[in-house]
């Protein structure tokens, strides 16, 4: 499966880290995030700069193991902090530009390239800019090209952590062929048919017939995908078919 290439990957980081930080501006540091509930503004806020200097460190060292979480320290003003996020961002992208985008680098699911985290760093911001969104009370509009690559790399680490036995919650995403189906009401959006197989996760991509179906917008579907919103509490999302299925695999899935 083809994915977006390393200048588009760049260009929606910078997008998505300012939103972020635009987002993360309102909330005090010591409010609640209400889809991170272990968290307060100033644990987001420092997971998503310290992630992209992290995954500096990763895709410049060429080391072979995890390289350790960096210490890092938060501005004093909203907009010091705002400065500093997209400064994490740029020097991710300026990383991976000099390193180069295929280059063998060290991962959690074995050897991938700085490709791989320049997407992976995007698709954990663009959810927890999500997270900044709701606990802020503003939109959350991610361009619908953006949210379906969010979502179809959900899919696939997910598919990868249930192949590779490194989650037992995950695991109990195996099954005996039932399917789920998420459609965008965008039509220039392929949705998703994702089959629960006994060796793990498949999916296609495209419109189809499943035993449970999600639709709605994009975004709205990224939103109940990451579980940051219920399906129940999002307006403009519809699920049909057999329920339950639906509800297994939200309460064993986990992203961002």
């Amino acid at each position: 499966m083809k994915h977006p290439d390393a200048s588009v990957l760049a260009v929606w980081l910078h997008e998505q880290t300012a939103a972020f930080a635009a987002a993360a501006e309102g909330p005090g540091l010591d409010t609640w995030v209400p889809t991170c509930p272990e968290w307060r503004m100033r644990d987001l806020v420092e997971h998503v700069g310290r992630a992209h200097r992290w995954a500096v460190e990763l895709v410049t060292s060429g080391s072979k193991e995890m390289p350790p979480q960096p210490e890092v320290t938060l501005p004093a003003t909203p907009r010091e902090r705002t400065g500093w996020l997209v400064e994490g961002a740029e020097r991710l992208v300026e990383a991976v530009e000099r390193v180069g985008p295929d280059t063998p680098v060290w991962s959690f699911l074995g050897q991938r390239t700085p490709a791989f985290w320049l997407r992976r760093m995007l698709h954990d911001t663009t959810v927890h800019h999500a997270d900044a969104a709701l606990t802020a009370g503003v939109g959350y509009h991610p361009e619908p090209a953006l949210a379906a690559d969010t979502l179809t790399e959900g899919l696939e680490l997910m598919a990868a952590v249930v192949e590779a036995g490194i989650n037992p919650t995950l695991a109990e995403l195996r099954g005996d062929g039932e399917t789920l189906a998420f459609a965008p009401d965008e039509t220039g959006v392929e949705g998703w048919v994702v089959t629960r197989t006994p060796d793990g996760l498949t999916w296609t991509r495209g419109r189809g017939d499943a035993q449970v179906t999600v639709a709605g917008p994009m975004a709205s579907l990224l939103l109940v995908f990451s579980r940051r919103v219920g399906p129940d509490d999002a307006a403009d999302v519809r699920v049909t078919g057999r329920r339950p299925l639906l509800d297994h695999w939200l309460e064993r899935t986990a992203f961002g």
